[in-house]
């Protein structure tokens, strides 16, 4: 019988492994389930995007054949020589409101980072010159021990034979108690020095972020440089003209013939050599910049832009201090890209 069990084996055994098998088998049938889902899933993701690139590529070459015929086109190759000339002032401006901004926001943020840290370095001396005084009464404590320690000793060799018999007892206990104190007094002094050591070592705080009223004053000064931009090339309509550009498609806008395109090249040229010229307006911006938070209202208190309407007024601010109001809606209309520069 036992030859027989080694010949076929546990016939108990066998169903046993079978059912482990087909387990084995089902759970790895699940498994290569998963992994066709998530294989035809990234397909599919993939053949979406094929599609969207394939479709952008379409819209390029749709933009660059109707370049090309509008260049061909004797009447329009000039409008679109125009069109990217105010383009590229659009694109200009906003750069220049860009670097504005940023400027502000690092110099905010520098300003509240060095006051963050100023006040963290009186705080850090103090507790730096409260552990100072705490180390010195430690020694001062010390020194008093051991003077206490070496008189006791003293006391001790200067007895008597028959005073030492009968007082040795008592003298050596409170010399032990004198060297314990001794060694509680170095070892609290020693505490303090680490305490100190870590003061002096302590890295001050990281820079925090601009709080709600910080920002808002911040997109005040960048709404008031965006309505100095306005003004400056607003007399000779480019102002609208550069904005248009940046909304539309070349070909939506036609500026007239070579004459009247020519005359656009000039005035745009002229526009911007007098704006980099143009300085000493920081008290102008700053004036604006006020009366703009004098009127402006928010959604809620923890908004740090201001309704578009509220701020619908450009001022026109004169050497003299003469102000001139006029109507428009930089913010609402979005120029030179405000709603995305502006501290949020």
């Amino acid at each position: 019988m036992t030859s027989l069990t080694a010949i076929f084996g546990n016939s108990e055994e066998k169903p046993q492994e079978d059912s482990e098998k087909l387990l084995q088998l089902y759970w790895n049938r699940a498994e290569l389930k998963k992994e066709f889902a998530d294989l035809r899933n990234e397909k599919f993701r993939l053949q979406e995007r094929i599609k969207q690139h394939e479709g952008a590529t379409a819209r390029v070459h749709q933009k660059l054949n109707n370049l090309e015929q509008l260049l061909l086109d004797p009447e329009w190759v000039y409008n679109v020589i125009i069109y990217y000339q105010l383009q590229h002032l659009n694109l200009r401006c906003q750069s220049k409101l860009e670097k504005f901004a940023e400027q502000l926001k690092q110099q905010r943020e520098k300003r509240q980072h060095s006051q963050l840290v100023s006040g963290w370095n009186e705080k850090r001396a103090a507790e730096a010159g409260d552990v100072e005084r705490q180390i010195g009464e430690q020694r001062m404590q010390v020194q008093m021990l051991e003077d206490h320690l070496q008189a006791e000793q003293h006391r001790l060799v200067t007895m008597s034979g028959f005073m030492r018999l009968f007082r040795k007892r008592s003298v050596t206990a409170t010399l032990d108690n004198l060297a314990a104190s001794i060694d509680s007094a170095q070892q609290m002094e020693e505490s303090l020095m680490a305490q100190y050591d870590e003061l002096q070592h302590r890295m001050p705080p990281d820079t925090q972020g601009l709080d709600i009223p910080t920002k808002r004053m911040i997109n005040f000064m960048i709404l008031s440089f965006a309505q100095q931009m306005y003004l400056h090339f607003r007399s000779d309509g480019l102002a609208g003209m550069a904005k248009e550009s940046g909304d539309k498609s070349v070909g939506a806008i036609k500026y007239g013939g070579k004459k009247e395109c020519d005359q656009i090249v000039e005035r745009v040229r002229k526009r911007m050599e007098t704006y980099d010229k143009a300085k000493d307006y920081d008290d102008i911006l700053q004036q604006r910049a006020k009366l703009l938070a004098e009127h402006a209202m928010f959604r809620s208190n923890n908004d740090a832009v201001p309704a578009s309407g509220s701020v619908a007024t450009v001022y026109e601010i004169t050497s003299r201090g003469v102000i001139k109001k006029r109507d428009a809606n930089l913010l609402g209309e979005d120029y030179w890209n405000l709603s995305e520069i502006l501290s949020r």
